[in-house]
């Protein structure tokens, strides 16, 4: 059953030709025989796994199942889940349990779920290749020589291989979409607001938003049903009615008017990631849909205004981490100054540590206005550029990032790891949706396209995701890679 589709698994448990129980333990078994080649997860939740699943066939039983009773994923390792660690990929909470659940997390719970474990992540979301986990970069199981982006790329190549048919993600400035287009599956980032943040540990409080990843739009959708809506928990959540998301994935596409934005077009955008989404355009063509260019007059700006208003964030954020109530603490402290200096030093990495020194700078007496400020004046504008835009047309369309996955190691520098996030993180800045979903290849490595629609029209970019995907099966491919020698 590993290479099935959350919905065809869903179909399979409610028609009894597997229970949960057997389906848990056939994934276990293929996580404990492959991920030392991936190095997907952090955490195996093995005894509460098989126990959920017991549970999950004993409500069946009774005729109580609900639509993902008994399905099994993973959650990133930034979503708080009672009696287990979550880590966020750092030192600094390599030993913390939480004691209690995430929104998400609960809400997957209640649906009847079974976690399989937490999935490496870059540390606190902070990379676009999951390098900087405090345990060991995660490889791409289509090429274990590349890396399978980040920040969500543990659950990307958790999925892509097999070892689970879906996971939950957290997106910043495209950790959802970016890992998809890597590692070759469909990443949903929601409406800022539309999934609730409680229980999520923070990165960037008005850019991260958690969301599913899974082979298909349909697997999404099914997931989307289940995390969205508002939670009194949560002061950024948006009191706004859910729809079955499922309801209009098979609407067809005549008369869908897509964008182009030629800022997304131009230099730095790889040949062959050019060909596939130029491809993938035409397909879209033939389904009844018109295609015209558009303009996002101020996407230049959108990395220089994130990499102030992100960091600025993080600074504050990750100031709670002192030594004092929780996470790392350094040994024999000389004095409170001591505590708070080596237990940061010790416990951050490098790139969290870049970042909160930034942050800091920018939130300091007399930068404040000169960059702060206007970074969020050019948030301003961005978000205008996107409206404006959906007024002309019903999505926009565009490569989820400029290259195929890259070799690990071969970004040495940080302003060049920052510019593979040029097509994602406006999006973010702006609040609305996107989607990522596999629209071919380049050699072994897989590409992404990118699809994204106004605030709160996630059921219309499943549905054109859904569409595509009927037509194409680049979606259904899998990697064998991981199997050799296995």
């Amino acid at each position: 059953m590993h290479d099935k589709t959350l919905t065809e698994i869903t179909q399979a448990l409610a028609a009894g030709t597997i229970s949960s129980r057997e389906l848990t333990q056939d994934l276990l078994g293929r996580i404990d025989r492959l991920d030392g080649r991936l190095n997907s997860f952090i955490t195996i939740t093995a005894e509460e796994a098989l126990s959920a699943a017991e549970q999950a066939d004993a409500t069946r039983a009774k005729g109580a199942a609900g639509p993902l009773t008994g399905a099994p994923l993973a959650l990133k390792d930034i979503f708080c889940t009672q009696g287990v660690k979550t880590t966020c990929g750092s030192k600094m909470l390599e030993t913390f349990v939480s004691p209690y659940d995430a929104t998400v997390v609960e809400k997957l719970k209640a649906a009847g779920t079974v976690s399989l474990g937490k999935t490496n992540m870059d540390e606190f979301a902070m990379g676009s290749s999951n390098e900087s986990s405090f345990f060991g970069p995660v490889k791409n199981p289509w090429d274990l020589g590349a890396v399978p982006g980040g920040s969500s790329g543990g659950s990307a190549a958790a999925v892509a291989a097999g070892l689970v048919p879906a996971a939950m993600g957290t997106d910043t400035g495209g950790s959802i979409r970016q890992p998809a287009a890597f590692c070759g599956i469909t990443g949903l980032k929601p409406t800022y607001g539309r999934v609730s943040r409680y229980g999520m540990i923070a990165y960037a409080s008005s850019l991260d938003q958690g969301g599913p990843m899974a082979r298909s739009a349909e697997d999404c959708a099914r997931l989307m049903n289940v995390i969205a809506g508002h939670d009194v928990r949560d002061s950024t959540s948006v009191a706004r009615g859910v729809p079955d998301y499922t309801n209009e994935l098979d609407a067809p596409l005549s008369g869908l008017k897509i964008g182009l934005p030629k800022e997304y077009f131009g230099d730095g955008l790889d040949a062959g990631v050019a060909a596939s989404i130029d491809a993938a355009i035409k397909e879209f063509e033939a389904l009844g849909a018109s295609v015209r260019e558009v303009s996002l007059p101020h996407t230049a700006y959108a990395i220089p205004a994130y990499y102030v208003i992100a960091p600025a964030e993080a600074s504050s954020n990750l100031s709670r981490y002192d030594g004092v109530r929780f996470g790392h603490r350094c040994d024999n402290p000389a004095d409170l100054i001591d505590l708070y200096k080596r237990s940061r030093a010790e416990g951050f990495g490098e790139e969290v540590k870049r970042r909160i020194l930034i942050g800091t700078h920018t939130l300091s007496e007399g930068f404040f206005d000169a960059y702060y400020t206007k970074a969020q004046q050019v948030r301003r504008l961005i978000r205008q550029d996107f409206l404006d835009a959906f007024e002309e047309v019903d999505v926009l369309m565009g490569p989820a990032a400029p290259t195929p996955a890259f070799d690990l190691g071969a970004k040495k520098d940080p302003v060049s790891m920052y510019l593979q996030d040029i097509y994602t993180i406006a999006i973010n800045l702006a609040g609305i949706p996107g989607i990522s979903v596999p629209a071919g290849f380049s050699g072994a490595r897989p590409i992404g396209l990118q699809i994204l629609g106004t605030h709160f029209a996630e059921a219309r970019l499943l549905n054109v995701a859904h569409q595509f995907q009927q037509v194409t099966d680049w979606h259904l491919r899998r990697p064998d890679v991981i199997e050799e020698n296995a």
